[in-house]
């Protein structure tokens, strides 16, 4: 690991435990994720009710990461890819490239998928802002998109 990288990630968990926005990337597996979609916890840390997760995923070109939703918010860096994000009304609620952050709003009213549609992996560094004990994602139906 980078003293770049090590750098990038020590200033978003202390962001976050002090409250401040600054945000890693994501994509969480969900209903189904698509074939190569991986995660790899970098580190966590449980502060009072709130758990701080620190985490790597992949999607791989033409790839997904399936419909799910947060109980907390999620912050996250794209660090290599392009993410395409669409939320429960089929409608694409962004595009984020390599160096952009995105954050998703916590509930199962915020059910979104993460697409690669791409030809190279959608590498993402994502921190969880989680209640205690919370899973990481929630898988979800699809909403009627004729997209997975």
């Amino acid at each position: 690991m980078s003293l770049k990288r090590v750098g990038l990630s020590a200033a978003l968990v202390a962001a976050a435990i002090t409250g401040t926005v600054a945000a890693t990337g994501s994509a969480a597996l969900a209903t189904p994720p698509g074939p190569g979609v991986k995660g790899v916890i970098i580190w966590q840390k449980t502060v009072g009710d709130t758990d701080f997760i620190l985490r790597d995923i992949t999607i791989p070109a033409g790839q997904a990461t399936g419909w799910h939703y947060h109980q907390g918010t999620l912050y996250a860096q794209v660090k290599n890819g392009t993410l395409s994000h669409f939320d429960s009304t089929c409608a694409s609620d962004g595009t984020y490239r390599k160096g952009q952050f995105l954050s998703e709003p916590s509930g199962a009213g915020n059910v979104h998928i993460g697409r690669n549609l791409g030809a190279t992996d959608v590498v993402l560094e994502v921190l969880y802002v989680n209640p205690a004990g919370a899973p990481l994602s929630t898988d979800a139906p699809n909403p009627g998109c004729d997209f997975e």
